[in-house]
């Protein structure tokens, strides 16, 4: 390593030291906020806990329901495996009824959710703690990254039990003064008003400004700062659907978008939509011209090179929280999400002259003596592993691998380039 490039590391660290280098966004283990936990045992007066584990599995394996072109497709090509299995057989009278009974056999049938108070209270027992984690990780990418951010109004589509607004409000509970909850179920809005009022009826909200609809406001122009989506772009049915309601979103972002779904396949692949949609159309929105940006996860705007290869595997991360205290056992859990920040930027993309460029850890850094696995997401839209050593890529690089986990971003310096690549494969 030269020395120019050797002080080029300790500016990237802004005299913070390796462990705090601006690259961590990842939070320790996440606790539910003490007033809304009182809360929460106070309105969940039952024991919920089989029923609110069996919901959690159900959401986490439900999938996006099967498209309209989707099924036609289908049915196109057993109509042609039928019709050919005939005439090797010599039969004669296909019928259309056999396509239509393979197609309800081996189609997913998507079950809708019509959460009413009961449901709610489920979902609560079931949700509460692991969205609130979610939530709370994907804001804290700008929490860290931005710092100067200090948002004024917020909109939470799909807000359910509010904890979009109790996570805004852990970060930015001195600037935030207007809360919108827009969720379409009545009973979901009443709970999340019932937690904020501490689980009773006393009119002393534990957030003040806090505002429900059932719609979406009908205004193009009416904007704020932080809008947010979490884990409701998979409740809407159909592709034209959430494709209808991201858009909308984003015409009512004036800083950031952020959306986040469970980190499965049909999770990512949802945020990727919503990705495609916003950066392909951006020429539509004629109110604001300020162009999209990605903020996070990805570090590039090309196409996911996780979607493109072969076996098709998520792109999720990591937040440990601990539940409710439903359970005498109050061990930590895991909640695997994926998340999408798009910000509204003023400017052209400029010209990185940098001689370093983030990356993201997409899963968790292996550290060994003398070397650090990482895997990594790069600036070129490509996946890339690298054995990080303080011989090839010097002491700053090493211990800052060594400090980072999963989700994180991880400086690459360009002077390594030439030397690493073929070290990564």
């Amino acid at each position: 390593f030269s020395s120019a490039a050797h002080l080029e590391q300790h500016d990237f660290l802004k005299g913070a030291p390796h462990r705090k280098h601006p690259g961590v966004t990842n939070l320790k283990t996440v606790r539910l906020p003490e007033q809304l936990q009182v809360a929460a045992q106070s309105v969940l007066k039952s024991d919920l806990s089989e029923k609110a584990h069996k919901l959690s599995n159900f959401l986490w394996s439900r999938k996006r329901a099967t498209e309209t072109s989707q099924l036609r497709e289908k049915g196109v090509l057993l109509e042609k495996k039928f019709l050919e299995q005939e005439r090797d057989i010599h039969t004669g009278g296909f019928k259309i009824k056999r396509v239509l009974s393979e197609l309800r056999r081996t189609t997913y049938h998507r079950t809708p959710l019509r959460y009413d108070e009961d449901l709610g209270l489920v979902y609560m027992a079931a949700r509460l703690a692991g969205g609130y984690a979610a939530v709370l990780r994907a804001l804290n990418e700008i929490k860290k990254r931005d710092p100067v951010f200090v948002p004024y109004s917020l909109l939470d589509f799909g807000s359910g039990l509010g904890t979009g607004t109790w996570a805004s409000h852990t970060l930015w509970g001195d600037s935030l003064k207007e809360y919108v909850c827009v969720d379409s179920s009545g009973d979901m809005n009443t709970l999340a008003e019932q937690l904020l009022r501490g689980g009773n009826d006393v009119d002393n909200p534990v957030i003040k400004q806090v505002y429900f609809r059932q719609f979406l406001p009908v205004s193009p122009k009416v904007q704020f700062d932080l809008v947010i989506a979490a884990f409701s772009l998979s409740e809407l049915a159909t592709l034209d659907e959430r494709l209808n309601v991201i858009f909308t979103l984003w015409r009512k972002t004036n800083s950031y978008l952020v959306l986040v779904e469970n980190g499965t396949k049909d999770g990512h692949q949802i945020l990727m939509e919503a990705r495609d949609t916003i950066l392909k159309r951006e020429d539509d929105v004629k109110h604001d011209l300020r162009r999209p940006s990605i903020f996070a996860p990805c570090t590039h705007e090309l196409p996911c090179p996780k979607l493109i290869k072969q076996h098709v595997v998520p792109c999720n991360f990591s937040q440990f929280y601990y539940p409710l205290p439903l359970l005498k056992s109050q061990e930590r859990q895991q909640e695997k999400l994926s998340y999408l920040i798009i910000s509204r930027s003023d400017e052209e993309k400029p010209q990185k002259t940098e001689r370093w460029y983030m990356a993201r850890l997409i899963s968790q850094v292996r550290r060994r003596p003398r070397h650090v696995q990482c895997q990594l997401c790069c600036a070129n839209g490509e996946l890339k592993q690298l054995a990080v050593t303080a011989r090839c890529h010097g002491k700053d690089m090493y211990r800052c691998a060594r400090s980072s986990d999963w989700g994180d971003l991880l400086p690459v310096f360009h002077a390594e380039d030439d030397n690493t690549e073929n070290k990564t494969r």
